[in-house]
């Protein structure tokens, strides 16, 4: 297996004490900027995918619109949270490094951060609920995370979380609420805008607002005359109230299939959500199943249903996209075959 340090080489990446170049325009402290951006897209080029965008003439007729979908679902870990835990673990100094990284998650986060942290050749100690599914457990342990065991309830998330940290020394590293991470999953859209040119407007499912912030400020920078589009379950809608009222509303034991936009938003992807983000629309959860569906059958391509909120969006009309050019985030494709939503 070639060295991280020759792979930095091969992309064109300074090292700089043995690691990759570190932010030299915004730190870990401060909202990234395009340069900022840019440099994550270098940092992680060795190790992410540079997933395909593709179309389906199908879907197209049936919003009368030209549709772009970024498939994230080819990530490696089945989602583009790999993109922003691993320029976090690869922005680590080799001090911070070398005691590992920690984090809470029951989903893709975790499996992210297993990977990344292997790749950087660290531990990672993941606390996860004691009802995560078998799957995801498995998975994480396949990407050789240390799995501390808690009970499912956010509190006992974060005081094992605390107690890993206090007696490891290892960087937390939030699933979504880091600029770090932020700048990661802001090369998504980097990569969207690099290779389809004229769009009207990128939608993105928002949960936590990683993935939503870091689109945002991407393309307010490269295009801001594009419109940015989130789209969340009716059942877990605080991201729309919160983007209504200004002011961050927490989720109160959501109920929807989208297990992955289950998430409240944090202080560091609210406040780019509200400057840089045009409008919040919800769906229900049976557009959430349609959307999914018909996504597998017409495009044969396997999405989670938070990956399916989108376009849910465009197949209940809550957006006029008619005519227009569209970019869509296919956010992740990890489900679980034996639960698929359509089947009783």
């Amino acid at each position: 297996m070639r060295s991280i340090l020759f792979l930095y080489i091969e992309a064109g990446i300074s090292p700089a004490s043995g690691n990759c170049k570190r932010m030299n325009h915004n730190n870990s402290n401060s909202i990234p900027d395009l340069e900022t951006i840019r440099q994550a897209a270098l940092r992680i080029k060795p190790f992410v995918h540079r997933t395909p965008v593709l179309t389906c003439l199908s879907l197209n007729q049936m919003v009368h619109a030209e549709l772009f979908f970024k498939c994230e679902n080819f990530q490696k870990v089945g989602a583009f949270k790999f993109r922003g835990a691993t320029n976090a673990v690869l922005s680590l100094s080799d001090e911070e490094a070398k005691r590992g990284v920690a984090t809470h998650s029951s989903g893709n986060h975790a499996q992210a951060l297993a990977l990344a942290a292997r790749i950087r050749g660290i531990k990672a100690h993941i606390v996860m609920p004691k009802n995560s599914s078998a799957v995801k457990i498995k998975a994480v342990e396949g990407y050789g995370g240390n799995i501390i065991l808690c009970e499912p309830t956010l509190e006992s998330r974060e005081e094992t979380l605390a107690q890993v940290v206090k007696k490891t020394g290892a960087a937390f590293i939030h699933p979504y609420n880091d600029y770090r991470v932020i700048a990661g999953q802001g090369t998504c859209a980097l990569e969207l805008l690099e290779e389809v040119e004229n769009l009207d407007m990128v939608m993105a499912p928002v949960g936590g607002g990683g993935l939503l912030s870091g689109t945002a400020l991407t393309v307010n920078y490269l295009m801001p005359l594009i419109k940015v589009i989130a789209a969340e379950p009716e059942t877990a809608d605080d991201a729309y109230r919160s983007f209504r009222e200004g002011k961050i509303i927490p989720v109160i034991n959501p109920q929807t299939i989208a297990d992955g936009l289950r998430t409240s938003l944090g202080d560091k992807t609210f406040p780019i959500i509200i400057k840089y983000v045009d409008r919040i629309v919800t769906v229900s959860e049976d557009a959430i199943v349609s959307s999914m569906r018909i996504i597998w059958e017409r495009m044969k391509i396997v999405v989670e249903p938070s990956a399916a909120v989108p376009f849910a969006a465009l197949l209940e009309n809550k957006i006029d996209v008619k005519g227009k050019r569209v970019g869509i985030i296919l956010s992740g494709g990890n489900v679980d075959l034996d639960k698929l939503p359509w089947i009783d």
